[in-house]
C-alpha cells in the first residue's frame, strides 16, 4: 500500500534543501576516495615510500569501506536519522583530518582506514532517508541526487583537489575535505527534519534478513557488475598515453569527461529506475556490455575514445540509483544494513576491477584488454541479474 502523503517527513526548508546537505555528504567522500590515487606520487614522496607501495593507502580505504557499512549499521540502526547522519559526517571529517596530520606512511595507512569506516554507512543511510521524503514513484530520482555528490566530486572536486595538492600539499586537500564533512554535518542537523529509527529487529534477524536470495543476488550484481567499470577507470591514465598517445596533460580533462558521464547515468538511471528498477538494471548493464567490449577498439582515436568513456561512465553509474532502490526493496526490514552493505560490494567491485584488469595488462594483453575484463565482468553480473529478475518472474507467477 502506497503512504499516505501526510506520513512523508517534511523537511523544514525543503526538499530539495534535504538533498543538498545529503548530497554534500556524498561529494566529500568522493573526493576523499578518488582524490587520493591523484596524490599518491605526493603521498608517497613525502612519507618515503614507493608509488606501488603508496596504494595500500587506497586499499586501507576501502577495507575501511567494507568492513565498517555492516558493523556502523548494525550498531547504530537504532539512532534516529539525523544525528545518525549528522554523526557519521563528524566522523568522517575526523578521519581526514588524520590523514591530514598522518606522522608517516603508517598513520596515513590508519587514517586512511578511519576515513572509510563511514563510508558506505553514511551513503546508504542518506540514500534511505532520500527516498522516505519523497512518494514511492520518485525514490530512484531522489536517491540518484545524492549519489550525484559522487559525480560531482569526480567532475570538479578530484581534479581541483589534484590540483591544490599538488600546487600545495596533499595534506590540505584532506583537510579541506574535513571541513566540506563538517558544513555536511551541519546542514543536515539544519535541514533534514526528525526522522525515527526503523523496527527494533535485532542484529541476528537483520542479518538473517541479509541472507535472502534477492538481496544476496543484489549485492553480487553489485560486486560483479561494477567490477567492469573499474577494470578500465583503474589504467585509463596509461591506456590514454600509451594507445591514445595524448599528453598526460590531457588526462585530466578526460578524467573530468568520465565524471560528466557519471553525472549523467546517474540522473538518466534514477529517472529509468522510476519507471521499473529490475528494467533499469538490466538496460544498464546490457548496454554497458556493449560500450566496455568497445574499449578493445575505440582508445585508438581520441575522438571515439572520449565517446567510449562517457558511454562507460554513464551505464555504469546508472546502475547506482536502481541498485540502491532494489536494495531497499528487498530487504523493507533492514533497509540501513542492505543500503550500506550495497557500498562494500561496490569497493569489492574496485578490487576486483582492478585487480583483473591489472593482471590482464601483466599478462601482456595491452591496455585495451582492460575493455574485455570489463565486458566479461559486466556480462557476469548481467548474468546474475538474469537470476534475479527469473525467480522474481516465476515466484508472481504462482497462484496465490
Amino acid at each position: 500500500m502506497a503512504p499516505n502523503p501526510s506520513d512523508i517527513p517534511r523537511p523544514p526548508h525543503g526538499t530539495g534543501a534535504a538533498e543538498l546537505a545529503l548530497a554534500l555528504g556524498a561529494l566529500a567522500l568522493g573526493i576523499s576516495e578518488f582524490a587520493a590515487m591523484g596524490l599518491l606520487p605526493r603521498i608517497a614522496g613525502e612519507t618515503g615510500v614507493s608509488v606501488p607501495h603508496a596504494g595500500l593507502a587506497i586499499s586501507a580505504y576501502a577495507v575501511g569501506v567494507v568492513v565498517g557499512a555492516p558493523v556502523i549499521a548494525l550498531l547504530l540502526a537504532r539512532l534516529p536519522r539525523r544525528p545518525l547522519l549528522s554523526g557519521l559526517a563528524v566522523l568522517i571529517a575526523l578521519g581526514n583530518l588524520a590523514s591530514a596530520a598522518a606522522p608517516d606512511f603508517l598513520g596515513v595507512c590508519a587514517a586512511r582506514f578511519l576515513a572509510g569506516l563511514p563510508h558506505g554507512a553514511y551513503l546508504g543511510t542518506a540514500a534511505m532517508v532520500a527516498a522516505s521524503l519523497v512518494p514511492p514513484e520518485r525514490r530512484a530520482s531522489a536517491v540518484a541526487r545524492v549519489i550525484l555528490g559522487l559525480s560531482v566530486a569526480n567532475v570538479v572536486g578530484v581534479p581541483l583537489a589534484t590540483w591544490v595538492g599538488q600546487l600545495v600539499s596533499w595534506r590540505v586537500v584532506f583537510a579541506l575535505v574535513a571541513v566540506v564533512a563538517l558544513g555536511c554535518a551541519l546542514m543536515i542537523r539544519l535541514c533534514l527534519p526528525v526522522i525515527g529509527a526503523g523496527p527494533a529487529l535485532g542484529a541476528r534477524r537483520e542479518v538473517g534478513a541479509m541472507l535472502r536470495p534477492q538481496v544476496l543476488l543484489a549485492l553480487a550484481t553489485t560486486a560483479i557488475g561494477f567490477g567492469g567499470m573499474f577494470a578500465i577507470y583503474s589504467y585509463i591514465a596509461p591506456t590514454l598515453t600509451e594507445v591514445t598517445r595524448v599528453g598526460e596533460s590531457t588526462v585530466p580533462v578526460m578524467l573530468a569527461v568520465f565524471g560528466a558521464g557519471m553525472i549523467l547515468g546517474n540522473l538518466l538511471g534514477g529517472w529509468l529506475a522510476d519507471r521499473g528498477v529490475m528494467r533499469a538494471i538490466g538496460i544498464m548493464l546490457a548496454v554497458g556490455l556493449v560500450a566496455q567490449f568497445l574499449f578493445l577498439f575505440t582508445p585508438v582515436s581520441l575522438p571515439l575514445v572520449t565517446l567510449n568513456i562517457v558511454l562507460i561512465a554513464a551505464t555504469s553509474m546508472g546502475l547506482g540509483p536502481a541498485l540502491q532502490t532494489r536494495l531497499l526493496d528487498v530487504a523493507p526490514d533492514a533497509q540501513m544494513l542492505a543500503a550500506s552493505l550495497s557500498h562494500s560490494a561496490f569497493n569489492m567491485a574496485n578490487a576486483l576491477g582492478a585487480w583483473l584488469g591489472g593482471a590482464a595488462v601483466a599478462a601482456g594483453l595491452g591496455w585495451t584488454a582492460t575493455g574485455g575484463v570489463g565486458a566479461v565482468l559486466t556480462l557476469a553480473g548481467l548474468a546474475v541479474f538474469a537470476v534475479a529478475w527469473a525467480l522474481e518472474r516465476g515466484r508472481a507467477a504462482v497462484p496465490a
